[in-house]
């Protein structure tokens, strides 16, 4: 087109010109490679229907990520095979005391008492889920429960009016953030001695323990060979562990010591033994399936001495392992190895 265009502006100017050479250009030829009104030749590659594309579906993906809205009621759950108020909390993302507070009608705040279908309240956030009283005020519920009436007010799930608020006898609110101590359900420490331990307190597992001589060594193993914990840990609510022992497994004493109880406890650990190790120590086995020393005998650190089960209040097989001082409670895990 370029070259076409040229002979034109040539010829123009030739036919301005009388000179000769003018003359002379206006009857030179151009030569174009195709003119204007021709199709240049295009070659297309074979169509092959086999071939797989990568390709955009043009279908619509009506799926969204919305955000995760936080509860803010509370749900039942039915307790079940396994379940421990640690596991039940970690499910729901919630701190175990919280539901223990929610359920205090049922569990008196011990985390043994649950069993298999039994119902429980699920918070929905950390804090008291409280069953509003005859004579309650949110000056006085938030003093007692350790947080404020702006919280009571603002949390979405209580549905409060800011303006004029009214709790009715019987309504459930949410003090998110709240707290209360534990009532503590605890056998008792039991050091050796002629008194032994009153059937009607704790079971038919207690004795006269006043000639015993066996002594520990302030030292501590494993009551199992599994190190695992599976349920609840030791916390405030609950002051032992639980060790992740199946139906059957071994059980060894900690350390060396004197039996002062072994048999059935009515208090929900079920069978039970208790070691006094004569050294401000005493360790305490829950809901063995089986018991294999007597109160008033003497054992040395690593014997048998039962095997793990469920007995008492339990979802499932584990050992509860306590460790005491001085009548005290202390974490099994400050003196396990």
């Amino acid at each position: 087109m370029i070259a076409f265009v040229a002979s034109r502006h040539l010829a123009a100017r030739a036919a301005a010109s009388d000179s000769p050479a003018a003359t002379q250009a206006s009857t030179a030829t151009v030569k174009v490679p195709y003119a204007a009104s021709e199709t240049a030749p295009v070659t297309l590659p074979a169509f092959d229907p086999s071939t797989v594309l990568d390709s955009i579906s043009p279908l619509a993906d009506f799926h969204t990520i919305a955000p995760t809205h936080p509860r803010e009621t509370a749900q039942d759950y039915t307790v079940d095979t396994g379940d421990s108020i640690f596991g039940i909390a970690q499910k729901f993302n919630i701190k175990p005391e919280s539901v223990l507070w929610a359920n205090y009608n049922t569990l008196k705040d011990n985390p043994d008492m649950i069993s298999i279908g039994l119902q429980l309240i699920i918070p929905p956030t950390d804090g008291v889920y409280y069953k509003w009283q005859d004579g309650d005020t949110l000056e006085s519920v938030a003093g007692r429960f350790k947080t404020t009436v702006d919280a009571i007010l603002s949390y979405p799930g209580n549905k409060l009016d800011m303006t004029n608020p009214v709790i009715k006898p019987g309504d459930y609110v949410m003090l998110q953030g709240g707290s209360r101590q534990f009532q503590q359900w605890l056998v008792p420490t039991i050091p050796r001695g002629p008194a032994g331990v009153a059937t009607t307190v704790l079971g038919p597992g207690g004795c006269d323990t006043s000639t015993g001589s066996y002594y520990g060594s302030g030292t501590f193993i494993w009551p199992t060979a599994t190190h695992i914990i599976s349920g609840n840990d030791y916390a405030p609510w609950h002051l032992g562990i639980d060790i992740g022992a199946g139906m059957g497994t071994p059980v060894y004493a900690a350390d060396s010591g004197l039996v002062v109880y072994a048999g059935w406890s009515y208090q929900g650990y079920g069978n039970m033994i208790m070691i006094d190790h004569g050294n401000g120590y005493q360790t305490l086995y829950g809901h063995l399936s089986s018991v294999s020393v007597a109160c008033g005998q003497g054992v040395y650190q690593g014997g048998l001495i039962g095997h793990s089960g469920s007995t008492g209040n339990s979802t499932g097989a584990h050992l509860h392992f306590e460790v005491r001082y001085m009548g005290g409670f202390i974490n099994p895990h400050y003196v396990l190895p």
